[in-house]
C-alpha cells in the first residue's frame, strides 16, 4: 500500500465517521423535537424582528415556509418591512422570489413545502442580503445540521460574500457541537428562542 492509499483509507474512514456521527445527532434532534412539541415561534420571531430593526441595511430578506418542529415566521413581515424571498426547488437547487403575501403568494410544491406560486419575480442571490436558515439544529459557532439533502449548503455557498447567514431554532435545538464537513456552511449567528 502506497502513502496515497493509506492517505485515502485514512479520509474515507474520517469521512464514513463523520457520516455516522451526522446520522445519530439527526437521530437526537428529531427526538428532541418529537418531545418538545412546538415551541414559541412568536418569541423568536420577535428576537428576529428586533435584530432587523437594528440592522436597517439588510432589506432583502430570505425566509423559509416552517416545518414541523421549526421556528413559522409567518408573522414576521408583519413586524418588519423589507423585501420577502422564499425559496422553491429547482432540480437540485434552491432559487428565490418574491413573495409579498404569504397566504396568497405560497403554494405547496417539492416535498410538500410550501413554496412561491407561479408568476412571481425572481430574485437574484447575489441581491440577498440575509438569509434566515432553519436546521434540525445549530452549535453556538454557527454550525448547522440539516436534514440531509443540502439543498441550504448548496444555495448558501452561491451567496454573495456579505451576505449574513442567520440560523433560527428553538432552545432545545442548540447543542455542544455540530460536526462540519468541507461542505457545510456556518451561519453568522444563531437566534434560538
Amino acid at each position: 500500500m502506497t502513502d496515497l492509499d493509506e492517505l485515502l483509507a485514512k479520509h474515507q474512514a474520517e469521512h464514513v465517521a463523520k457520516l455516522h456521527i451526522k446520522k445519530r445527532l439527526r437521530e437526537k434532534l428529531r427526538l428532541s423535537i418529537e418531545e418538545n412539541g412546538e415551541g414559541n415561534s412568536q418569541a423568536v420571531v420577535e428576537e428576529v424582528a428586533g435584530y432587523l430593526r437594528e440592522r436597517p441595511f439588510l432589506k432583502v430578506v430570505a425566509v423559509y415556509a416552517a416545518l414541523p418542529g421549526e421556528v413559522d415566521l409567518k408573522t414576521l413581515p408583519s413586524l418588519v418591512g423589507c423585501i420577502w424571498v422564499f425559496p422553491k426547488v429547482e432540480g437540485e437547487l434552491l432559487s428565490f422570489f418574491q413573495v409579498k403575501s404569504f397566504e396568497e403568494d405560497l403554494t405547496p410544491g417539492s416535498y410538500g413545502i410550501l413554496e412561491p406560486r407561479e408568476g412571481l419575480e425572481k430574485i437574484e442571490i447575489e441581491r440577498i442580503d440575509l438569509f434566515l436558515c432553519p436546521g434540525l439544529g445549530f452549535d453556538v459557532r454557527g454550525g448547522r445540521i440539516g436534514r440531509g439533502r443540502g439543498f441550504y449548503d448548496r444555495m448558501l455557498e452561491r451567496a454573495r460574500p456579505g451576505a449574513v447567514k442567520l440560523g433560527v431554532c428553538f432552545g432545545h435545538q442548540v447543542v455542544d457541537e455540530v460536526d462540519m464537513e468541507h461542505h457545510d456552511v456556518r451561519m453568522n449567528g444563531v437566534i434560538a428562542g
